[in-house]
């Protein structure tokens, strides 16, 4: 009998009120990804689907609590509406946990969007708005060799939401892909990281009720909003990105 895979979800943020009810905070969003990933997976041997899992929510913006790693065997950092380059303390703490985590070799990290960006940062390189500006709904990421090994197809269609990048890869990381509007998709290191600047959580749902109300704030156009919600319910390969997730945190 295999332990449980104990998995930290560090959440950088609230979700939306609707979506917070749904999921109860990201931690739930990841849940069922993770869930829904798990039974994809289909090697109960590895990973049994209804009790291979130990999923642990953190609010480390409202909270200065965090995970001890010698409880934990991964670490998932989510998205997050706050700037990734910021100078403030929560943010300033969760880059030098990252630090932490990736001066050992045991832990394993998960980077989705702001999370991604914390992992560059805390690598060391530039993180901030990118000139291409908005990158939203279900888009197209091309994949590098490596990424199409890592996730098992040649292309992967990933629900974005972001206009901040990571505008370097820093040294000895794998480059996973690209898109017209950003270069570093996703990175790599084996039995270290892996970090996707989309959304492989994120459901036609959640993306519509973001896009409506960043719409209604003024925060996106009428037209690019139109856009995105005519893609917000396309297909997209999160459950085959989560796979990857678990492929890589089980192992050897």
């Amino acid at each position: 009998m295999h332990p449980p895979l104990r998995i930290a979800v560090l959440e950088c943020d609230t979700p939306l009120e609707k979506i917070n009810r749904r999921y109860n905070g990201y931690g739930g969003v990841f849940r069922v990804l993770l869930n829904a990933s798990a039974k994809a997976l289909n090697q109960p041997e590895r990973l049994d689907p209804e009790s291979g899992l130990e999923i642990t929510a953190w609010d480390i913006v409202n909270d200065d609590k965090y995970p001890k790693l010698e409880d934990v065997d991964a670490v998932l950092l989510t998205g997050s509406r706050h700037n990734s380059f910021e100078d403030v303390p929560w943010i300033n703490r969760l880059v030098e946990f990252t630090q932490e985590v990736l001066a050992q070799d045991r832990v394993r990290l998960l980077g989705i969007c702001f999370g991604h960006q914390i992992v560059g940062r805390a690598l060391n390189v530039k993180v901030g708005r990118s000139d291409q500006g908005w990158e939203i709904a279900v888009c197209d990421m091309d994949l590098t060799n490596e990424g199409k090994e890592l996730f098992g197809r040649d292309k992967i269609r990933i629900q974005q939401m972001h206009q901040d990048i990571v505008f370097d890869y820093p040294p000895n990381v794998i480059p996973l892909g690209s898109s017209p509007r950003c270069a570093v998709q996703g990175m790599y290191a084996p039995r270290r990281f892996i970090t996707v600047q989309g959304h492989p959580e994120f459901t036609g749902d959640i993306v519509t009720e973001i896009v409506q109300s960043r719409a209604e704030k003024g925060v996106f156009k009428e037209d690019q909003a139109q856009d995105a919600l005519s893609r917000a319910n396309n297909e997209h390969d999160g459950v085959a990105i989560g796979v990857a997730f678990l492929k890589f945190l089980l192992e050897g």
